[in-house]
């Protein structure tokens, strides 16, 4: 009997680890996810529930955060990091120009940094340059403030 127990307890914990395994497998392959060893969270947090996985239209990281969509892009320059956010509505995935863009970094070394993202209506997305040349892993909180809601979105980019 503590035989079958015994067995028992060790496939039940096997299966555990098994589904542990494909579900981590399964989020590194998904660009839209971060790691979340560090104090920015990898799920989207929002006043409204998140809906199903948004698609990239821009070839960046996607959070869907009630009816807004967040695309993230992110590219190298000279200076340091451009970053991009395309922030959207409803399904027609509509540009909204009017909000209050910032986005909170956390550098390698634990320190966090605040960056304003400006408007540009030519681009129809937010942007700003980011100056951390530091190799590593930058998790990135997004918050938009669209006239009084708040839409969050959490990213990483790498150098």
């Amino acid at each position: 009997m503590k035989s079958l127990k015994s067995n028992l307890i060790v496939l039940g914990s096997v299966g555990l680890l098994f589904l542990v395994a494909c579900n981590k497998g399964d989020q590194a392959n998904d660009t839209n996810t971060s790691p979340a060893s560090s104090p920015v969270a990898s799920q989207p947090a929002s006043s409204a529930p998140a809906t199903a996985p948004a698609t990239a239209t821009q070839g960046g990281q996607v959070v869907k955060s009630g009816a807004y969509h967040l695309e993230f892009v992110t590219e190298k320059e000279a200076t340091g990091t451009h970053l991009d956010l395309y922030l959207q509505k409803g399904d027609k995935k509509e540009p909204v120009p009017n909000a209050k863009v910032t986005a909170q970094v956390q550098l390698p070394n634990g320190k966090q940094q605040t960056l304003a993202l400006k408007y540009d209506a030519e681009g129809k997305h937010y942007a700003v340059v980011f100056p951390g040349k530091d190799a590593g892993s930058y998790p990135v909180k997004v918050t938009a403030d669209i006239n009084g809601e708040k839409v969050d979105g959490r990213f990483t980019f790498n150098q």
